[in-house]
């Protein structure tokens, strides 16, 4: 990933649905102003979702995702229509597309996903510049009260508008505060802990660490980055004591043996728990990892498809510190990538990652499907922390996540 973009999963990502044929490519090329997906007169041309980033002020960064037709048929097309509804897992903000004709039984089918999951959407009239009378499809939409627009993306009539719209109607979480807005002051000094090991990707820092750095500059605050081994010199280097110290989920144990206990400390991965999803419910998760009894299953689930190492965090580490913490008779299933399984219930819990990969939408929808089907969830972090008899100190810094943990 580089460095000099806004990463994939803080990118508002906006969806665009709809029959094959309706111009959902052609809808992309008019928004970006550029010719990005591929345009034809024949129905199904495209068979993959096909994303882009770009820009939509005042939002800012941006992905717009071209689904696979709805309603493809035969035997691929089952398997794109599979893939089309995977994206509502992750989609902040949704363009359904249709015509004169108005909305099909696969656009209600669409809405009806939609809704379930609380995802805004806007109904888009496209080809307005051909014939056909819009009237009884407005009517209808009205009567639904959906909002809606008619467009010609051929001509980019009214597309300004449709920006314009995409921005209303955006989610209000989405402008959700930094990682570390509510807990550092312009002028504090936050120390971070960085091991660097064999997992530590060479010559660069792994995308938590580099957004943690940013949003201590965004707050016009001040940090020292060091390695677990000059963490002790690093503090006696210190004129003032810091704020808090973030270390990497890994170290907590020798980390917290040196720090103070009058300085605040917690985990990249515990705040991400808190940024990319809900810290308090995956609180919850963590006290039914004390109730595991023999022959108990748990998944571990990892959003990205790194390459592993002999000693990887999720499929050995983890594992290992539940066995000799909390039962040695669990058994664990592992995903990992976009392959988190529909159905949850024969696990007793999931253990996840911090999701810096997948945007937030994605890690609340898993969240809640866990949740839906009574299986508590809980994240690499705290999992750790609490393996390790730190979980109080930990969680101290986010007082309703602490409240729930000690009730």
């Amino acid at each position: 990933m580089s460095l000099q973009k806004t990463p994939s999963s803080n990118r508002l990502h906006i969806a665009i649905f709809g029959k094959r044929n309706m111009g959902k490519s052609s809808l992309i090329n008019a928004i970006t102003g550029q010719e990005l997906a591929i345009v034809s007169e024949f129905a199904g041309t495209t068979t993959d979702p096909v994303y882009k980033a770009m820009e939509i002020l005042p939002i800012g960064p941006v992905t717009l995702i071209d689904t696979a037709g709805i309603d493809d048929e035969g035997s691929l097309g089952k398997l794109r229509v599979e893939k089309t509804l995977t994206i509502i897992r992750k989609t902040d903000i949704a363009l359904v597309i249709t015509d004169a004709d108005g909305l099909s039984s696969f656009d209600n089918s669409v809405i009806e996903l939609l809704n379930k999951s609380k995802i805004p959407f806007i109904i888009i009239i496209n080809k307005i510049d051909l014939s056909g009378d819009t009237e009884k499809a407005i009517l209808d939409l009205k009567n639904k009260n959906y909002h809606y627009l008619e467009v010609s993306a051929k001509n980019k009539t009214n597309i300004d508008k449709l920006k314009d719209m995409i921005i209303k109607y955006s989610p209000k979480e989405f402008e959700q505060p930094g990682i570390l807005t509510d807990l550092i002051q312009s002028g504090d000094h936050i120390v971070l802990v960085i091991p660097v090991d064999t997992g530590m990707p060479k010559g660069r820092l792994i995308l938590p660490q580099v957004q943690v750095m940013r949003d201590i500059l965004d707050n016009n605050a001040v940090f020292t980055a060091c390695k677990v081994e000059e963490l002790d010199n690093t503090l006696k280097n210190l004129v003032k004591k810091p704020k808090l110290v973030i270390t990497d989920s890994q170290a907590f144990e020798e980390v917290s043996a040196i720090i103070p206990e009058d300085i605040d400390l917690t985990s990249f991965s515990i705040l991400f728990a808190r940024y990319k999803g809900d810290l308090p419910k995956l609180i919850e998760g963590v006290k039914a990892l004390k109730n595991l009894t023999d022959n108990d299953k748990v998944l571990i689930a990892e959003a990205c498809t790194h390459h592993q190492q002999c000693d990887d965090i999720g499929t050995v580490k983890i594992p290992r510190w539940i066995r000799q913490h909390i039962n040695e008779n669990i058994h664990f299933d592992f995903c990992n990538g976009r392959d988190y399984p529909a159905n949850l219930k024969e696990y007793k819990a999931v253990i996840h990652c911090g999701g810096c990969m997948i945007n937030r939408k994605e890690m609340l929808t898993r969240i809640d499907m866990s949740y839906e089907q009574g299986v508590p969830i809980v994240n690499y972090g705290l999992t750790i922390a609490f393996v390790n008899g730190i979980l109080d100190r930990a969680v101290k810094p986010f007082k309703e996540a602490f409240d729930i943990w000690i009730s």
